[in-house]
């Protein structure tokens, strides 16, 4: 029997963990073995009766060839913790999911990641925020980890995408399921610049209490997460905290005292979580000090005109409206706007809304 197939087959029968499996390959020096063994072996290698019978049971009811099949048919790879391509970060976390579902394909620069979460009922601010440090730090070299959620994590997965970096997306259900629906589109192009993950079987719906270990896995997966914007019930809270436990930094973005979705990440900040109101803020706290350098030079823009450099000048913070552009930069509002416009289409600034403009 295929080894990897075992893996696979084990990984089915609920309750055997990353220790049942460590033990029945020390007891049999292989799960191919532990696979053919009968319940007299079981029972030898220190398992009780009960849990023997139960355990070949379950066994039985597993047609391998079919589930293994089904992977393959699906462009599903498996990886299993004895493999050197499974995510070294993830291997050092407590209890690492022994099997991983990967649809796309997962390299060792992604060893490099940043976990970015946040509410699906994001405000503007956390909207613009999301997408300046996603944005930012993807165009820096690092990847993008999230959950393919709405709101703060769709705006990560595909701003990394749209800065011509690497995204991973770890999913709450199998990685033939995605969730939510209008993410499909957002799931494929995550599959050629990164990839879908999971540690749930293919067909596992998007139940609630697989989330936590969803967020376990994209801090497992992450140096730091950032928190952009979160209620104080929020999942992105559960995965700062599995961060803390990890040993991986946490940072927040601070935000509007006067609002209910910046007070997640207000009270990260009071419990010691590093601020991130920039991307330097996070390169910085990494000492990924090439990435910075990266990034500054991207910040030149050396292709921009003398007017365009003093527009893109006055875009550094928040959002503008056209208005106070015109003011700072004393350009007139009809060559102002043709010239946004013009910056639009080479990708400098973007609209974000009622005339006001951001830096890309």
């Amino acid at each position: 029997m295929d080894e990897r197939a075992c893996w696979l087959g084990f990984h089915l029968i609920p309750g055997i963990g990353a220790a049942a499996i460590a033990r029945m390959i020390e007891a049999f020096g292989s799960l191919s073995a532990a696979w053919e063994a009968d319940v007299a072996a079981f029972v030898d290698a220190g398992v009780n009766q009960k849990s023997a019978t139960r355990l070949i049971e379950l066994r039985s009811d597993i047609d391998l060839e079919r589930e293994w099949d089904r992977v393959q048919k699906a462009g599903v790879t498996l990886l299993t913790l004895l493999d050197d391509a499974y995510p070294a970060m993830l291997r050092e976390i407590p209890s690492p999911p022994p099997v991983l579902y990967i649809k796309g394909e997962i390299r060792q620069e992604d060893e490099t990641a940043i976990g970015i979460v946040g509410t699906r009922r994001m405000t503007r601010y956390g909207n613009e925020m999301a997408r300046r440090m996603s944005s930012g730090l993807a165009a820096a070299g690092m990847t993008i980890v999230s959950g393919l959620a709405r709101g703060i994590d769709g705006i990560a997965h595909r701003e990394a995408i749209d800065a011509g970096g690497r995204t991973l997306a770890v999913l709450g259900c199998g990685v033939d399921r995605i969730y939510p629906s209008e993410h499909r589109r957002l799931s494929q192009d995550v599959t050629e610049n990164g990839a879908l993950i999971s540690q749930f079987p293919l067909g596992t719906a998007p139940d609630a209490h697989n989330f936590p270990e969803r967020n376990r896995l994209i801090s497992g997966l992450s140096l730091g997460v950032l928190v952009v914007e979160a209620p104080m019930k929020s999942g992105a809270l559960i995965t700062s905290s599995y961060a803390a436990d990890h040993g991986r930094t946490v940072f927040a973005v601070p935000g509007s005292a006067l609002s209910s979705a910046s007070e997640g990440p207000h009270q990260l900040l009071r419990d010691g979580a590093v601020v991130a109101a920039t991307v330097d803020d996070v390169l910085q706290e990494l000492n990924l000090e090439r990435r910075q350098a990266v990034m500054e030079n991207r910040r030149m823009l050396p292709d921009a005109t003398g007017d365009e450099q003093e527009i893109l000048k006055t875009l550094d913070g928040d959002p503008r409206h056209i208005d106070e552009i015109a003011i700072d930069t004393g350009i007139n509002i009809s060559q102002l706007s043709a010239m946004l416009l013009q910056m639009q289409l080479k990708g400098m600034v973007r609209e974000v809304g009622g005339q006001h403009y951001a830096r890309e």
